[in-house]
């Protein structure tokens, strides 16, 4: 019994070890890429950024700061993307949305979108002021006090206190559902993407999922798309304004 507690004890140990040399390793690298882009050399800072999302999986941090090695480097497709994918796991952070609007500025296409009802905006809106994560937070201590509020409505003596304890029950059961929606759609995006940025110079959208479709327009590399569906090689996409076509799966990157 003794020599399997001091086993425990010692995977423990090597297991803290590991994880501790992989947040060194990460932070390491971190700093020399950092230090890469203070010097200019974006090159050598995309290279090693793109390392670290390969060995440590997605970061907001660092694909924002790939975006703007990408945007130094005035490759506008590679900076948008990285951007894009930046703020779907922080939509709440004012920089990357601003670098991503003066990255789209230097993109040939100027797509209008379509005009949304004022309600959808308000919404999309709420919702881009948190993540995922920070949603679902933010619905757990909601309950916790909808739950404290039912308990001063059940169990309060004074009418005064009981009044209080109904309306803002009310008011915290609202927000654990709008922010429930808001997780959910926040997770929603990021498991299942369906906008790509163009990432071939120039692109003709055809009428079918062929070469001899008719020619309906032509995209340019840093265009946000919405793909619709997939046909072999080729994808249906949906632009901000309305427009749909196909064209070739290889032309565009899944954000």
């Amino acid at each position: 019994m003794k020599m399997n507690i001091n086993m425990k004890k010692i995977v423990f140990f090597l297991l803290a070890q590991f994880v501790a040399l992989g947040a060194f390793a990460q932070e390491a690298a971190i700093k020399e890429a950092e230090a890469a882009y203070t010097k200019e050399d974006y090159g050598k800072a995309i290279e090693l950024y793109e390392g670290l999302l390969k060995t440590h999986g997605e970061s907001a941090e660092i694909y924002y700061n790939l975006g703007n090695a990408y945007y130094k480097e005035n490759k506008i497709a590679p900076a948008i993307l990285n951007y894009e994918r930046a703020l779907l796991l922080d939509p709440g952070d004012g920089d990357i949305r601003f670098n991503l609007q003066l990255a789209r500025q230097k993109s040939v296409d100027k797509i209008e979108p379509v005009g949304d009802f004022f309600l959808h905006r308000w919404f999309d809106k709420v919702q881009n002021m948190g993540a995922a994560d920070s949603w679902a937070q933010t619905g757990i201590v909601c309950f916790i006090l909808f739950i404290g509020c039912l308990i001063l409505f059940f169990f309060s003596k004074w009418i005064h206190l009981k009044k209080i304890g109904f309306y803002l029950g009310l008011v915290f059961l609202v927000l654990v559902i709008f922010a429930n929606i808001f997780a959910g759609n926040q997770k929603s995006e990021l498991v299942n993407r369906k906008s790509a940025i163009v990432f071939a110079p120039t692109v003709t959208v055809k009428s079918s999922p062929d070469a001899s479709g008719t020619d309906l327009f032509i995209l340019h590399e840093g265009t946000k798309v919405s793909i619709k569906s997939k046909l072999g090689d080729w994808n249906e996409i949906e632009m901000e304004d309305g427009n749909v076509g196909w064209m070739p799966s290889k032309d565009i990157e899944i954000i």
